[in-house]
């Protein structure tokens, strides 16, 4: 039986660098159909638009840490667009092979921008970011690499930061399995779907982890689909 009182360690597929490209294009597909019936990105999109009510400024460096095939960037220049913010968007990721796919569909796109790195590596003088995004990429990471993970994003975030997560819950993992059946085409996505669920958090986790950063202003929240939205910002 499953048990869902503590994080899964289990590594996802996807998180295999040896993976050839038109595998990786086929699953981030399922992921992003995923994404787009279920509505997740829009909790990114709003948490976006509050920091810049929050924080007026007449341009915005946005970074998509874990960008994946850059689908949430193009979300958000075409969300800043519509309200007429202006931003400058780069995505960071560690597969070479992902950030091909996402040049290639980002070429209309001349506010975005991306490059391999582990971000852990950079500084802020490097980076100069405001608002730093986590969607869908916390959970693969284990406790102290998260807390790693999260000072590091406050020191680089000049604005603030907002990380879009799944919660773990029996319910979540059940209904997934229902829908990966129907609407995913992979299966790599539907089982690392399932692990994603497993690896994903509560919001006492989530607490826990704002907690390490008392400098800091944080809302958390619960939002559709089994997510949640925390959003932390300097003061």
């Amino acid at each position: 039986m499953i048990s869902y009182k503590e994080r899964s360690s289990e590594v996802e597929l996807m998180d295999d660098l040896t993976l050839d490209q038109s595998q990786i294009k086929a699953v981030l597909a399922d992921i992003n159909k995923a994404n787009r019936l279920l509505g997740g990105n829009r909790i990114t999109l709003k948490a976006i638009q509050l920091l810049a009510n929050k924080f007026p400024r007449t341009k915005y460096r946005i970074v998509d840490m874990g960008c994946g095939d850059g689908s949430m960037l193009r979300e958000v220049a075409a969300f800043c667009a519509g309200l007429g913010i202006n931003v400058e968007l780069t995505g960071i990721d560690l597969n070479e092979k992902s950030l091909q796919i996402a040049r290639q569909k980002s070429k209309p796109y001349n506010n975005i921008s991306y490059f391999k790195g582990d971000i852990l590596d950079l500084n802020a003088q490097e980076l100069h970011c405001d608002i730093l995004l986590c969607t869908l990429t916390l959970h693969h990471f284990h406790e102290k690499e998260i807390e790693l993970f999260i000072t590091k994003f406050a020191e680089l975030a000049r604005i603030g930061v907002i990380v879009n997560d799944l919660e773990r819950n029996k319910i979540a993992y059940q209904l997934f399995k229902i829908f990966a059946a129907v609407f995913m085409k992979t299966e790599i996505a539907r089982q690392d779907g399932l692990t994603s669920i497993r690896s994903g958090f509560l919001k006492k986790d989530m607490i826990a982890y704002s907690e390490l950063l008392p400098n800091m202003k944080h809302h958390i929240s619960s939002r559709w689909a089994f997510r949640y939205e925390w959003s932390f910002w300097h003061t």
